[in-house]
């Protein structure tokens, strides 16, 4: 069907016209004033306008221009006698009728221009729906982004409810949440303000919907209807919705995934919710549902870390006052035994000479014990004390081969130093790396059978020369520039190569009989990786079981570390 208009003050041209398109399924009417004409366009929109060029009671350029204005597709067709027709609207005209054409051929033109509008408006229509899906889906897109970008529960929530309301034009929606504070919380989101009767019944509302999902089973959360807490985001405060929203149409879901309940969602609108508008509905609040997921699990790391940051300084605490405690008593118990090995109380018989010595060796394993764990404490706290200058490594060698000559002659062990002569300086504390050292050549002699012998060797090296074991390559592959590497090789038990990395690890000895049979608190080399690690260095082993191990560490010299430099200068 299609309403034809035609706008002429001629009685026969209007008649005539009557006679051809007041018929089936058609509706003809005429008009000559421009007030007529927009009240039809107001009222019921013409699909034809047919304007007579001769009328004289309307100005032809505004009416055209007027109805374009509120009719974009809509059909003009000017009737002329033939002559030229006036330039200022002959733009906005969609065919012409000759006054000379016959019957047939102006219904012919007439009926062609209604199918033509006809299509016009459909292509309209598809082409309003095509920008409507695309500017959901660009909705869609930008709200995925937005939750990829967050792990906060609240701006989740809040993402996801502007998501709604720019792809739905929602009149007020309410969401329970469980992640959203440490109690469930209802969100209001609401067009107009809300009065306390209507709160009460949306709250009362909500909890039942939320229980309705769980008929079957015990409810994830238990939820009082008294202390649930509300919040509110209103966007018109100066009005107020009544209870006719319950005749809204709306939509309902759940905020899951798999077995993680998040929440529960009711949205209302005035106008009825499309298929289209159930489909975007339901693919934003399960797109919210993966990061609230993430971001729960990450409140729980953070929490976890926070409690074993907790428990990390107490265990601190706790291990520096018993180490002290523990370290306390010593003092006088070595110095007991000094004097009374020394004979000032009296001359000692053989055995008791043996047992003196026995408690004496005890005694100073349980301070090398104790001093190890408070190092390894310190460490970790970053409360190590360092007294960094300019030093040469022969003198932290030759001190440390000084001190264990007379153990390893004990032991049946040749030990021998071989230093590259004129190394460079290197900026460190000779303290700390004696005590590296220590710890190595004390561990070597530990896992070193007697007769065979250890080796301490120091030489200068690029970083491009230092070899490493594979399991070690990440280590290695930072350095850069010229080092000191410090070397100490022996011939004892030697380590498994998928034990190589745990070498390093706190509290940990390399499983086998001889190392049950020495003991100790697996804390040497930790400490001596953190030590090295403090002087911008890197240390690292190589070994072959029952052939031997060697532990290697390279300094950087102080011509080529900059943190170096920038210490000496401060110093100066």
């Amino acid at each position: 069907m299609g309403i034809v208009l035609l706008i002429s003050e001629n009685e026969e041209l209007i008649n005539h016209y009557k006679n051809l398109l007041d018929k089936k399924p058609n509706k003809y009417t005429a008009c000559c004033n421009d007030t007529s004409i927009l009240d039809l366009i107001e009222v019921e929109p013409p699909d034809i306008f047919i304007l007579d060029e001769s009328i004289t009671t309307i100005n032809c350029d505004f009416t055209i221009k007027k109805i374009k204005s509120r009719l974009e597709n809509a059909q003009i067709i000017l009737i002329t006698d033939g002559q030229e027709t006036k330039q200022d609207y002959n733009k906005y005209i969609n065919g012409y009728i000759n006054t000379e054409f016959p019957d047939e051929l102006i219904t012919s033109i007439i009926n062609s221009h209604l199918k033509t509008k006809e299509k016009l408006e459909l292509l309209s229509g598809k082409n309003k729906d095509l920008a409507d899906s695309l500017y959901r889906l660009n909705v869609l897109y930008s709200t995925s982004s937005q939750f990829a970008g967050t792990l906060n529960t609240k701006e989740l929530l809040t993402y996801m409810t502007e998501g709604l309301d720019k792809s739905l034009s929602f009149d007020l929606t309410c969401t329970i949440s469980f992640g959203f504070e440490n109690e469930p919380v209802l969100l209001i989101n609401s067009l107009y303000d809300i009065s306390e009767e209507l709160m009460s019944a949306l709250k009362l509302r909500a909890i039942l919907n939320y229980k309705s999902l769980f008929e079957n089973s015990k409810p994830p959360f238990d939820i009082n209807d008294k202390e649930l807490k509300i919040i509110k985001n209103i966007k018109n405060p100066n009005t107020k919705f009544n209870f006719t929203i319950f005749q809204y149409d709306n939509m309902f879901a759940p905020i899951d995934l798999g077995d993680n309940f998040f929440g529960c969602i009711e949205i209302f609108k005035e106008k009825p919710f499309t298929t289209d508008d159930a489909t975007y509905f339901q693919t934003i609040v399960q797109q919210v549902s993966l990061p609230l997921k993430s971001a729960g699990l990450y409140k729980e790391i953070i929490e976890k870390n926070e409690e074993l940051e907790k428990l990390e300084r107490v265990k601190s605490e706790f291990i520096s006052i018993v180490s002290h405690e523990l370290r306390t008593p010593l003092t006088p118990i070595k110095n007991a035994l000094s004097i009374l090995s020394s004979g000032r109380c009296g001359i000692l018989g053989e055995s008791a000479q043996k047992f003196i010595d026995m408690a004496k060796r005890n005694v100073e394993n349980l301070t090398n014990i104790i001093n190890d764990i408070l190092d390894i404490n310190k460490i970790e706290a970053g409360k190590m004390d360092f007294n960094y200058r300019l030093m040469n490594i022969h003198s932290v060698i030759e001190n440390v081969r000084s001190n264990f000559d007379c153990v390893a002659k004990e032991n049946e062990i040749t030990f021998n130093t071989q230093e590259q002569e004129n190394l460079p300086e290197i900026y460190a504390d000779s303290q700390r790396l004696g005590q590296v050292l220590t710890n190595l050549v004390s561990n070597a002699i530990k896992f070193t059978p007697k007769g065979k012998q250890i080796t301490i060797k120091s030489e200068l090296k690029n970083s491009t020369d230092i070899g490493y074991n594979k399991h070690f390559e990440t280590e290695l592959n930072n350095l850069s520039g010229n080092y000191i590497v410090v070397s100490v090789i022996d011939e004892g038990i030697g380590i498994k190569e998928e034990n190589l990395l745990k070498a390093f690890d706190k509290f940990t000895q390399i499983e086998n009989s001889l190392s049950r049979k020495v003991g100790g608190t697996g804390l040497g080399l930790p400490i001596a990786k953190q030590l090295i690690k403090a002087h911008k260095g890197t240390i690292w082993c190589d070994s072959e079981e029952n052939k031997g191990s060697s532990f290697y560490f390279a300094l950087p010299i102080s011509s080529e570390c900059k943190e170096c430099q920038t210490i000496q200068k401060e110093l100066l």
